[in-house]
């Protein structure tokens, strides 16, 4: 009668194994675009603070694909404004999304441990 347990053991053991490779990937993943939207959202801010010094009549260029358009000093602030704000809004929803996984991934972990517990706990009854 032990084996089939010890195989729902196995087969439960092996289950969590993988999702919590599957989650280990998905926090790299989010690591890595959240350093990249840090990144873009720094070139974003020290742009502003570049164009911010600029007088109100200068003449602007605004890069579309592989054109620039001259665009006025304020359009070019509000867009940059905009920028900013949708990545902090990325930024700060991959920081969400990455500590849900990192609560999936230690509650896997816990589950294993539990799991392995409960499996030597049954060892040492039959062998008493």
């Amino acid at each position: 009668m032990s084996k089939p347990v010890d195989l729902e053991l196995k087969k439960a053991f092996v289950e969590l194994q993988v999702k919590m490779v599957e989650t280990s990937k998905k926090i790299q993943v989010i690591d890595s675009q959240i350093g990249v939207l840090k990144r873009v959202l720094q070139l974003a801010d020290v742009t502003q603070r570049e164009i911010s010094t600029l007088p109100s009549g200068t003449k602007t260029y605004e890069s579309v694909g592989r054109m620039f358009l001259l665009t006025d000093l304020d359009e070019i602030k509000g867009n940059l404004k905009n920028r900013i704000s949708l990545l902090t809004n990325r930024t700060s929803e991959l920081e969400n999304n990455k500590q849900y996984l990192e609560k999936n991934l230690k509650e896997s972990e816990d589950n294993i441990r539990e799991m392995v517990q409960q499996r030597k706990e049954q060892n040492e009854m039959k062998s008493t």
